[in-house]
């Protein structure tokens, strides 16, 4: 599944295209995808511009200016293509021919874009795992989509206090209380095994250790937040991580797969300089979590 590197990559190819854009024909090849389409989902949408390209965790959000939002999941297999003829270019020379799997094009934006050209952004799934609602942006923050969120990992409110008031009572592996979405949103996988190997924990300390006795941070949490903001950000700079599905909208693959330290390298040697040791993988909460046991503690 895309985690949060990958969305806002996403986000970033469409925002030239769509900001601003009137919406002047949606086409829907089915009825539904993980979900149904509501049956006013197309007349909610054409003729109305959009305001805003947005996103919240792993959700895409286009604000509409009839108030309303278009939530966006891309799920398992989720991508959008872009055809325009402004098409900017994106990082990394991975491009797969356009128009790959078109059976499993199943909503197309017909836009004009804001400069006047039209354009045509197509979602495309083959698992139809992916969904699409339109919510009130007054009742946005109590959806039951985001009502529990927590913050934002790139932003300046993750730091080793924040960490530190969530997880001082916290008994749970490391690894498993950063997934947590109520804590941080949009936190996944392979991010937390590269985060936990920057900073040097291991992924079965428990999380409680972030904090001293008094609720301040130790020296790991602000280490560790530090490594998560940077770890997240290089890859949205990167383009995400490419490894089954994920494609960028103008069909290019993110390439930060080819910086992972720990993720994946079951077997191999430990990068880091002064390390002798190498990379194992274990199960933890039913997901792979790869780390350097002789470095990492």
């Amino acid at each position: 599944m895309p985690e949060l590197p990958e969305v806002e990559t996403v986000r970033r190819g469409l925002e030239p295209h769509m900001d601003g854009a009137k919406l002047e024909r949606v086409e829907l090849r089915r009825a539904d995808l993980r979900f149904p389409f509501g049956e006013n989902f197309i007349t909610s949408l054409e003729g109305q511009t959009i305001t805003s390209v947005g996103r919240r965790a792993k959700y895409l959000q286009l604000d509409i200016d009839n108030n309303l939002v278009l939530i966006m999941h891309l799920g398992m297999s989720g991508s959008f293509r872009v055809e325009a003829s402004s098409v900017a270019a994106q990082p990394g020379n991975f491009t797969l021919p356009k128009g790959v799997h078109e059976k499993h094009d199943h909503v197309i934006f017909h836009l004009r874009e804001a400069s006047g050209q039209p354009c045509r952004v197509i979602y495309n799934d083959p698992r139809r795992f992916g969904y699409m609602a339109l919510i009130a942006r007054s009742n946005l923050e109590d959806h039951k989509w985001f009502k529990d969120m927590g913050i934002e990992p790139i932003g300046n409110a993750l730091d080793g206090a924040y960490l530190a008031t969530k997880f001082q009572n916290k008994k749970a592996p490391l690894k498993s209380a950063l997934l947590d979405q109520k804590m941080i949103a949009g936190l996944g996988n392979i991010y937390v095994c590269e985060a936990l190997w920057r900073a040097g924990l291991a992924p079965t300390r428990q999380a409680k250790t972030l904090a001293q006795k008094s609720g301040k941070p130790t020296a790991m949490a602000d280490r560790l937040s530090v490594h998560i903001r940077d770890v997240i950000n290089e890859a949205i700079e990167a383009g995400g991580s490419s490894l089954k599905d994920h494609r960028q909208t103008d069909g290019s693959l993110g390439y930060f797969q080819h910086r992972f330290a720990v993720y994946d390298r079951e077997g191999e040697d430990c990068l880091k300089s002064d390390c002798k040791g190498e990379i194992s993988r274990m199960v933890q909460s039913g997901r792979s979590t790869f780390y350097c046991g002789a470095c990492q503690k």
